[in-house]
C-alpha cells in the first residue's frame, strides 16, 4: 500500500484531534530517531500506525485479543492499553506490515517492555511528547528527551503510573518492568561514563 493510501486508511479510523496527534507522533518519532540512532522511516511508519485501533469499540478489540495469539491477560488491565497490541496484530493482517521492528514499536508503545530497541523507545516517547500533548509533566519529559530517551521514558512511565494510581486502576506489569529496565540501563551507562 502506498504511503498516501496508508495515511488515508489511518485517518479514517481516527477523530480529527487524534489524527493531529498521529501526525505529531510521526514527526516527533522521525526527529527522535534521527537524534538517537533509530531508523527514521520505520519510526515514522510506526508513528503513523500506532493508534490505528485506538477508537475501535472495546468489544471489537476484546474479540481480536481472544481470537488471535495475543495474551488474554491483557483483558485484566486498563482498556486503553489494548489498542497497541491489537493495532500491531491488525496492521500486520490488514496492511501486510511484516517488519517486526515496526510491529514491536506499535505493540509496545503503551506498555514498553524489557529490552526495548531504540526504535521502540523513540515511538513510545514520541507518543508521550509530540507537540500537541499538553499535560503537567510534558515539559519536563521534553527537556529530558533533549539528552536521554531513557530518562524521558522513565518520566513518562512515572506520569502514567501516577495517573493510574489516582484513578485506582491496576498497573500493567510490563510497564513497571520496562521502567525498571530503563533505570538499570541509565545506571549502567552512568557507571561506564564515570569510570
Amino acid at each position: 500500500m502506498k504511503r498516501e493510501e496508508l495515511m488515508e486508511a489511518v485517518r479514517r479510523e481516527l477523530p480529527a484531534k487524534r489524527w493531529q496527534h498521529t501526525l505529531g507522533v510521526m514527526q516527533s518519532a522521525r526527529e527522535l530517531a534521527r537524534k538517537f540512532g533509530a531508523d527514521p522511516d520505520k519510526a515514522e511508519l510506526a508513528g503513523l500506525l500506532h493508534d490505528y485501533c485506538k477508537y475501535w469499540p472495546t468489544e471489537r478489540q476484546r474479540l481480536v485479543i481472544l481470537e488471535s495469539d495475543l495474551p488474554n491477560e491483557l483483558l485484566q488491565y486498563d482498556k486503553p492499553l489494548w489498542h497497541a497490541p491489537v493495532g500491531a496484530y491488525v496492521v500486520s493482517k490488514e496492511f501486510g506490515i511484516d517488519d517486526e521492528e515496526v510491529l514491536d514499536a506499535i505493540r509496545y508503545h503503551t506498555s514498553g517492555r524489557v529490552g526495548m530497541t531504540m526504535l521502540e523507545k523513540v515511538v513510545c516517547l514520541a507518543d508521550y511528547m509530540e507537540p500537541g500533548r499538553d499535560y503537567p509533566e510534558v515539559a519536563a519529559i521534553r527537556k529530558l528527551a533533549e539528552t536521554s530517551v531513557e530518562k524521558a521514558l522513565v518520566a513518562g512511565y512515572d506520569s502514567t503510573m501516577r495517573y493510574l494510581l489516582t484513578k485506582g486502576e491496576k498497573i500493567y506489569p510490563l510497564t513497571l518492568l520496562s521502567r525498571n529496565a530503563l533505570i538499570d540501563e541509565i545506571r549502567e551507562r552512568d557507571r561506564r561514563n564515570n569510570r
